[in-house]
């Protein structure tokens, strides 16, 4: 599986963005699907995952409520909408496909397939 996410850039602080994920290569629909962060001199975390058919997601406390990750497996695409945003969520994203689907995501426990990653900066 390729992935290539996109859509990132830099919005105000209160201001939305939607990244993508577009997958080719195997079965899009056989593997969770999830996104991750890393912000300057810190290590990279956990944002968001989503089941294989998109029934059921989890999200890290510090973006539930403001961040929704969604699916589409007709077009081989994850998507993560970011709303309120705010200058500590200034990082690059990563958007990754695994298999599994529990609280490996949350763990980091060893993903499958990584894509590169797209840069969003929130301005204060």
């Amino acid at each position: 599986v390729q992935l290539q996410a996109s859509g990132g850039g830099l919005v105000q602080a209160g201001g939305s963005l939607r990244l993508s994920c577009a997958a080719s290569g195997r079965t899009f629909s056989s593997y969770a699907m999830g996104w991750f962060r890393q912000a300057p001199g810190k290590e990279r975390e956990f944002v968001a995952a989503i089941s294989w058919s998109g029934g059921s997601t989890y999200y890290a406390d510090s973006v539930k409520g403001r961040f929704t990750i969604s699916r589409d497996n007709a077009k081989n695409t994850a998507y993560l909408q970011m709303n309120s945003l705010k200058p500590e969520d200034t990082a690059v994203y990563y958007c990754a496909a695994d298999p599994r689907y529990g609280s490996n995501w949350y763990n980091q426990d060893g993903m499958d397939y990584w894509g590169k990653g797209t840069q969003v900066t929130v301005s204060s």
